[in-house]
């Protein structure tokens, strides 16, 4: 009995080293990780990398990983040659693959969210100057908000040769031909005037791109919260560093 208690001692003793070296190994590990793709992706600060499952030094040595969460902060994106800022991008890999200096790593597919405000999508929309919607009469995108439900509401400003005025709109937000695009529900109204369909939606309306994710990453919906509108993104066979 004695002997048993010992054995179930040193058992015991050995389990909890492995953990701690699994611990201390991982954590290692996902410091590394986010430094490489802080530089891979030119990023200014470093993200946040988690290597889920457990042990992970079987993964390790296996040349593959489960799971791994990658979480950054203001993403500058890409918007028809411009940066639009990401506030938070949140990718979680799967199979991620790497070779034996660890200079490579691929992903079997990815899905995440990424958070755009309004502010900010607002400064890539209201790059085009007013648009002529009547004789006289000009309008433009002014503000963008969060409409309710699944709304996005667009502020129009709208000059005539008599006063200026400043309808809304409450658009629906899907993603098109991977662009966030928005569609007035109802057209605004400019007091008497007869606005044509075609050219008030020109204004109302918009279809914006949003390009250079992370590994390749790519755009699947999009729908309006509060602070912005939150995009899932997803992806398959993706080249995380390398």
């Amino acid at each position: 009995m004695r002997a048993l208690r010992i054995l179930l001692i040193v058992v015991v003793i050995l389990g909890g080293l492995f953990v701690i070296a699994d611990r201390v190994a991982v954590n290692y590990a996902e410091g590394e990780a986010a430094d490489r793709v802080r530089t891979s992706e030119g990023l200014a600060s470093t993200p946040d990398v988690s290597i889920n499952g457990f042990p992970f030094l079987t993964q390790a040595a296996g040349g593959t990983l489960d799971d791994v969460e990658i979480g950054i902060k203001d993403y500058d994106a890409k918007s028809g040659g411009e940066s639009i800022r990401i506030a938070d991008l949140n990718a979680e890999m799967h199979g991620v693959r790497f070779n034996s200096s660890f200079s490579s790593a691929t992903a079997d597919s990815a899905t995440g969210t990424a958070r755009i405000s309004y502010a900010e999508l607002l400064k890539a929309v209201k790059k085009q100057d007013a648009a002529q919607v009547a004789p006289g009469v000009t309008a433009q995108i002014e503000g963008l908000s969060y409409g309710g439900g699944d709304k996005v509401k667009v502020a129009i400003t709208v000059h005539t040769p008599v006063a200026t005025l400043h309808p809304t709109v409450l658009s629906s937000i899907k993603v098109t031909d991977g662009k966030v695009s928005a569609r007035a529900d109802s057209l605004p109204k400019a007091g008497a005037l007869d606005l044509a369909e075609g050219r008030i939606r020109a204004v109302t309306d918009f279809r914006q791109a949003i390009d250079d994710l992370p590994a390749g990453i790519e755009l699947d919906r999009v729908e309006a919260v509060k602070d912005g509108v939150e995009i899932s993104v997803k992806g398959s066979k993706l080249d995380l560093v390398g």
